[in-house]
């Protein structure tokens, strides 16, 4: 991948984990409306993290309602036993942390070669340079600005200079952050370098979702 071929514009990737899981249907049209171009999925086992959340065929029901492109984030132990289930049920990216129990260049093969967009993700504690070799094969870096396994923490502002690490070796990739974003740390994140912004609690608790959306790309 030619990672000089585009640069990046702002994108924002609203998580399904925080909104009404009752009513999926009607959140991933809340979504649609509001502007935000990405559906984010934080898939979680148990293992990896402690928490579960939902697996491919959450995605599969959801995707005949929305039109957004769909941003899955394995938070998984063995990421390559998912790859073809999200595949089918309509993943348009696959994400899997440099921290889980698999080949990284094997990983980022497989998911192009299912035609999706592949991303590698690293916990705030880990080494930035873990993911530096994989810039120029991997289609985006997900610096993770809370610590992985739940929603709804507090944003973690020693990342900052993870994210400018990525952007300053590789000024044309999409870097994205997931945890603890919103109008404020929005700002942050994106003096630091990041263009993918990934939102959950902010989103789906505002009145007007659309404005919140809007926030975020102003900031």
């Amino acid at each position: 991948m030619d990672i000089t071929e585009k640069k990046p514009v702002t994108i924002i990737s609203a998580s399904i984990l925080n909104s009404d899981l009752s009513d999926l249907r009607t959140t991933v049209r809340r979504v649609d409306t509001s502007g935000a171009e990405w559906l984010h999925f934080d898939v979680m086992d148990g293992n990896f993290v402690e928490n579960i959340t939902f697996g491919s065929s959450v995605l599969h029901a959801v995707k005949p309602y929305s039109g957004a492109f769909c941003d899955v984030h394995l938070m998984v132990e063995l990421p390559q036993r998912q790859i073809d289930l999200f595949a089918e049920a309509g993943a348009d990216n696959i994400t899997f942390h440099i921290e889980s129990k698999c080949d990284p260049d094997r990983m980022i093969e497989e998911i192009h070669s299912l035609g999706m967009r592949a991303g590698i993700a690293v916990k705030p504690e880990t080494d930035i340079s873990s993911v530096m070799p994989y810039i120029g094969k991997a289609d985006m870096i997900l610096v993770m600005t809370v610590e992985p396994g739940y929603g709804g923490q507090g944003f973690i502002p020693g990342t900052l200079s993870k994210i400018k690490a990525v952007r300053d070796a590789a000024p044309y990739i999409d870097i994205e952050v997931d945890g603890g974003i919103n109008n404020m740390t929005a700002k942050l994140v994106k003096d630091a370098g990041a263009n993918v912004l990934v939102a959950g609690t902010y989103l789906f608790r505002a009145d007007d979702m659309h404005e919140a959306v809007e926030a975020l790309r102003k900031a």
